[in-house]
Formats: C-alpha cells, sequence, structure tokens
C-alpha cells in the first residue's frame, strides 16, 4: 500500500526518489497532479518536478492537457516482460475463459507477492456476486481462496511467520486467529483446494486451486467466486482443478513423471 505521504527523510539515494514518485500512484490515485505527486512522495515540488519531467520523457508517465500525470505505457511494455504477469495470463486465458463459460461466475488468476496475493487475470460475470477485485488488486493472502491456496503451497518458514500475524479481518468471517489459519492451510494441503467463505464480503464465496509450474512449484492460482447463498461447493471443486491443471500442463508441467 502506498502511504499517504511519505516522510522527506525515508527517501534518499536517486533510485529511491524515482521509485516513490512512480509509488505515489496506486488504483485510488491514478491521476496525480505534479504538488499531489510531491506530497504523496515525500519529496520537495523541485525535486519531483525535475524527476517527474524525466519520467516523463521515458515514457513511465503521460501529462494530459489539464497538467495531470498518469502512469505510461512505457511502464506496461516493461511490466508485460515479467513471467508472472501478462506471459502467465495469455497461458492461462484459454482456461480462464473455459472456466467461466462452465459457470457464469466471477474467475480469477493470481499470484503471490510477500505477504500479498496479486490479481493478474479477472473475467466477471454479468449477474455474478459482486467482488472487490480488479487486475492489480492486492490482497492479505489469509483472506482470500488464491490467497489461502499459495499460501499453503509456500515454505514452512514463510507460511509460519504469516501465521504469526498480523491477521487482518475485513468481516466476522475473516480468519484472524493463528491456530485457526494452521489448520485451514494443512486443509487445503489436504485437499488440493481452498475455500475461503464470507471473508472480505459477507455474500461471496470462493473456491481455489494452485497452478504448479514446470518443476511442479506452485506458481498461481485460479478462483471462481459465488454468491455464498447458492454456492454448490462440491459441484465447483472439479471444475477449478480442471482449469489449474490445464493451465500447468500448458506450462510444462507434467504430473505423471513426476
Amino acid at each position: 500500500m502506498t502511504a499517504d505521504a511519505l516522510p522527506p527523510q525515508t527517501v534518499r539515494s536517486a533510485p529511491d526518489r524515482l521509485l516513490a514518485v512512480l509509488a505515489a500512484f496506486d488504483h485510488a490515485h491514478p491521476a496525480l497532479c505534479l504538488t499531489d505527486i510531491s506530497r504523496r512522495a515525500g519529496l520537495p515540488l523541485t525535486t519531483t518536478h525535475r524527476l517527474v519531467g524525466a519520467l516523463t520523457e521515458w515514457g513511465a508517465l503521460e501529462r494530459d492537457a489539464e497538467g495531470v500525470y498518469h502512469v505510461g505505457l512505457r511502464l506496461w511494455e516493461v511490466a508485460a516482460l515479467a513471467p508472472r504477469g501478462l506471459a502467465l495470463r495469455q497461458v492461462a486465458l484459454p482456461y480462464l475463459e473455459d472456466l467461466y463459460e462452465a459457470t457464469h461466475e466471477n474467475v480469477q488468476l493470481a499470484v503471490r507477492d510477500g505477504r500479498e496475493v496479486v490479481y493478474i487475470e479477472w473475467l466477471s460475470g454479468r449477474s455474478a456476486v459482486g467482488v472487490h477485485i480488479r487486475v492489480g488488486a492486492r490482497w492479505p493472502l489469509h483472506a482470500t481462496g488464491v490467497g489461502l491456496a499459495l499460501l499453503a503451497n509456500s515454505g514452512q518458514p514463510f507460511q509460519e511467520a504469516y501465521c504469526e500475524g498480523p491477521l487482518a479481518a475485513f468481516t466476522p468471517y475473516t480468519i484472524a486467529d493463528p491456530a485457526r489459519l494452521r489448520r485451514e492451510l494443512a486443509e487445503v494441503r489436504r485437499s488440493g483446494v481452498a475455500v475461503s467463505s464470507r471473508q472480505i464480503t459477507e455474500d461471496a464465496l470462493s473456491v481455489a486451486a494452485p497452478i504448479p509450474g514446470r518443476d511442479g512449484g506452485v506458481i498461481a492460482a485460479v478462483s471462481i467466486v459465488v454468491p455464498h447463498a447458492t454456492a454448490q461447493v462440491p459441484a465447483l471443486i472439479p471444475a477449478v482443478r480442471l482449469a489449474a491443471r490445464g493451465i500447468s500442463r500448458a506450462l510444462g508441467w507434467q504430473p505423471e513423471a513426476r
């Protein structure tokens, strides 16, 4: 999460200052004037003006007719090279579309970044349950189906450190107790799927499955999100597993050989 305004003393080196300017932009602040960038980056206005000029010239930022800055397409071009971003999305998309056509519910693809899950693709059903998700959105691992699937397949030291908290709660049903989280992760490893019920919103339930990469290590997770009141979990599990396995095979995973 980007702080509303970083204290100037936290930014020292030239790379730090450049990154602070870029970090001023987030989903809540996609368009900023120069003064707002300066405040949110914790930089003097003159320094901000110089850095923003350089970033705009390179294409990392774009300035509209009103003098407001936005993230530039050059960053998208660079980000597209990330193997866990656009490349993974392109491989997974046919299987995500199959899962959507079979259910007409929200379908999600996500990867882990530290203690958070990052959504890199999302297909939304017209009449599906509303979700607080968009491409690029982040949520804590313990509070989502894809997050639980990824956390359960992370290294044991990381899992233990994560379970020690803090574990943010978003509804009364969010798993915020370390002992309960450990039991949930054990069940995910046993069953091969994660079920997250009413953790972010009280009307939604998600079923997720991990996606092994070429070497068998889990690199992503796929999920389907449905209304909690009408969820038929046993019927959803095979469809989500099939999508996860299809993506894994497309990535080069060969379970039979292992």
